[in-house]
């Protein structure tokens, strides 16, 4: 194998796409979706996608996050890459049929899964095609050039599908399989593909058993996020309905959208932190960390007050008039967005390259656990609302957990972030474009929506990024150089 190491800036590059081409996929799809099936149909899917994304996490058992610490280690031994491949896969197959089998007792037990058996068995398809899809291959080896590729081209092969097979209310299954094809369907391709990598003959002196202890402490934390990251949907389809799912869906959506953007500078972290922290490079492990901090609120903190200034406009443009009870919900789940921006890199970048598992498994423990109380307090009483102030405490419990632990870490997280400029930019964005609320640009609805959306973003962020750059914000100058070395290269082409 080549023993050339990957660019952490192209790796970012390369993210950043994928991201934001799951940025398209929704904001394309979901208007047409949302109109077609209703706050109902698309809160059934919801609801259907939380309940699998639970058998879905017995099934993958903590192996997406350890297997890319693992490969990250050792990805330029094919012999011993294949090996660690061969019985991380076995872990994985074999935890996807107990999976199914609980899944399909689940399905016969209680009423409310039965009811939608068949949408709920074409989603289980998920449990399987993550089982076989070794994800955690490809980003232990930093190839997001591949990951990218495949990912946009299945994407664009379910936005076509979308919009010819649903066509009615009735159609919500077929939503449903779409949705699970365009974000699972490329794992075939990524097991066929691995061959290139690992040699899949029999190998000698298999060890599963030195896996399952740190296994099992990935999956303690994938348990701890995913049962605060799925509990809103799933409490609600059971105290309310549909309908409030799909509510909730919706108030939720953009803030997901805007989140994998902000994020995606920490996900290619985590194999080079891994490196950094088994070769002793702490300097440099610690000063990744402070940029991609720097990156991520730099972005995070301006985005999040722009939508919660526009919350109305942007359900309205993306889901419609029905789905006005999305807003004030919306509103308040923004912050989140600033919040797992952080939680990103002082837990998953930082904590685990460092063997601080336990501490990210006890602040999820207690993001959970608040999540827990307060929707079972909230939901009865709120609806969407108390789901939305459930996991925007969920959140900051989660944060200030994580902050204490590492508060005496010589890493200095924010030591790059000007919080006083951001904000302060990000208020004279909002101050620049704020006049559009007040003009109808055109008598359609969703289109004046849209009109308004794209003349106070573009001023906003005209002005946030002007003042930013005045000011000489470190990384908002390193972008800029970027860009402008890209610029000119093609000049010269």
């Amino acid at each position: 194998m080549s023993d050339r190491k990957p660019s952490i800036k192209k790796n970012m590059i390369m993210n950043a796409m994928l991201e934001i081409s799951k940025i398209l996929f929704p904001i394309i799809t979901y208007p047409y979706v949302a109109r077609i099936l209703h706050k109902s149909g698309t809160g059934k899917v919801d609801f259907a996608l939380s309940v699998v994304t639970y058998f879905g996490m017995f099934a993958q058992l903590g192996i997406p996050n350890y297997g890319i610490k693992a490969v990250a280690k050792i990805r330029d031994d094919r012999q011993k890459l294949s090996k660690l491949v061969h019985e991380l896969l076995f872990i994985n197959l074999f935890m996807a049929v107990i999976s199914y089998i609980a899944f399909g007792a689940s399905l016969m037990i209680v009423p409310k899964f039965s009811r939608e058996s068949v949408l709920l068995l074409v989603m289980s398809a998920i449990i399987f095609l993550n089982a076989i899809g070794i994800e955690w291959l490809y980003k232990g080896m930093e190839m997001y050039s591949y990951i990218t590729k495949r990912s946009i081209l299945f994407k664009f092969i379910g936005l076509i599908a979308m919009f010819l097979m649903v066509k009615s209310e009735d159609d919500y299954v077929i939503y449903g399989g779409i949705t699970i094809f365009a974000t699972a369907a490329s794992d075939v391709l990524n097991f066929v593909n691995s061959r290139k990598y690992v040699d899949y003959k029999r190998q000698k002196d298999y060890n599963i058993r030195q896996h399952l202890k740190p296994v099992l402490v990935f999956f303690s934390m994938s348990v701890a996020a995913t049962v605060y990251t799925n509990l809103d949907k799933v409490m609600l389809g059971f105290m309310k309905d549909d309908a409030a799912v799909g509510l909730y869906g919706a108030s939720v959506k953009i803030k997901n959208i805007l989140l994998g953007l902000v994020t995606s500078a920490g996900t290619v972290l985590l194999p080079r932190a891994s490196r950094y922290v088994d070769q002793g490079k702490m300097d440099e492990f610690y000063a990744v960390l402070r940029k991609t901090m720097h990156l991520i609120l730099l972005a995070a903190i301006p985005f999040c007050l722009y939508f919660m200034m526009y919350a109305n406009e942007g359900i309205s443009f993306l889901a419609g008039e029905e789905y006005a009870g999305s807003i004030f919900p919306m509103m308040i789940i923004m912050p989140t967005l600033v919040l797992i921006g952080i939680t990103n890199i002082s837990g998953i970048q930082m904590m685990v390259p460092l063997g601080m598992e336990k501490h990210v498994l006890i602040s999820e423990i207690i993001g959970a656990v608040i999540d827990l109380v307060l929707n079972a307090i909230l939901i009865p009483k709120f609806s969407v609302e108390g789901a939305a102030l459930g996991t925007l405490a969920a959140e900051i419990g989660v944060t200030i957990y994580q902050m204490y632990v590492i508060k005496d870490k010589p890493v200095k997280l924010f030591g790059e972030v000007r919080f006083g400029l951001i904000i302060i930019a990000s208020l004279l964005g909002l101050f620049a474009g704020f006049w559009t609320k007040f003009i109808t640009f055109l008598n359609h609805l969703e289109a004046d929506c849209f009109c308004k959306l794209a003349i106070s973003a573009s001023l906003f962020f005209v002005v946030y990024a002007a003042i930013i750059l005045l000011a000489k914000d470190s990384m908002a100058q390193y972008l800029l150089g970027l860009v402008m070395s890209k610029v000119k290269r093609k000049g010269k082409n």
